[in-house]
């Protein structure tokens, strides 16, 4: 199988995964981005949304819509940056952060019930895996330059 082929394969089986874990749940109307910058604030704290677009990752026009859509439910609000009182950033409500724990918590649920339908050795193919994910969802920009080049050409 070729690099491609096997990233392609990655890609969809990871998106699939995340559906159904978000259709087990069905308790939320957040849509991803929302949920990865409600993430954002909630695991690494206030922000500004050029900052949040290069961690989740995506456009600055993208964090914004998803933060103004955040902000109208009462998970997020706006405040004047501290470090600079011409700049904003967002911050994560507690209504957000108890959200966010709830989606979480239940897609956990949802995703140990399919764990305990594999055998040990699926489950230690996972125990392997997970870490590899981790690494793989570090955004390219927070890697050293030698991290860099060893992830892109896999040496």
């Amino acid at each position: 199988m070729t690099s491609e082929q096997q990233a392609f394969d990655i890609v969809i089986a990871l998106h699939r995964l995340l559906r159904t874990l978000r259709h087990a749940v069905r308790n939320t109307s957040l849509q991803p981005t929302q949920v990865l910058v409600l993430s954002q604030l909630v695991g690494y704290g206030p922000m500004r949304v050029g900052e949040l677009a290069a961690r989740v990752p995506c456009s600055q026009p993208t964090a914004t819509v998803a933060v103004t859509s955040l902000e109208s439910t009462g998970y997020v609000r706006r405040e004047p940056d501290p470090a600079d009182g011409r700049a904003i950033r967002v911050v994560a409500t507690d209504e957000g952060r108890e959200v966010l724990i709830s989606l979480a918590q239940g897609e956990a649920r949802e995703l140990v019930a399919r764990l305990d339908l594999l055998d040990p050795a699926d489950l230690a193919d996972l125990d392997r895996l997970a870490p590899l994910l981790t690494k793989l969802a570090t955004p390219m920009e927070s890697l050293t330059r030698d991290a860099r080049a060893r992830l892109t050409t896999g040496t």
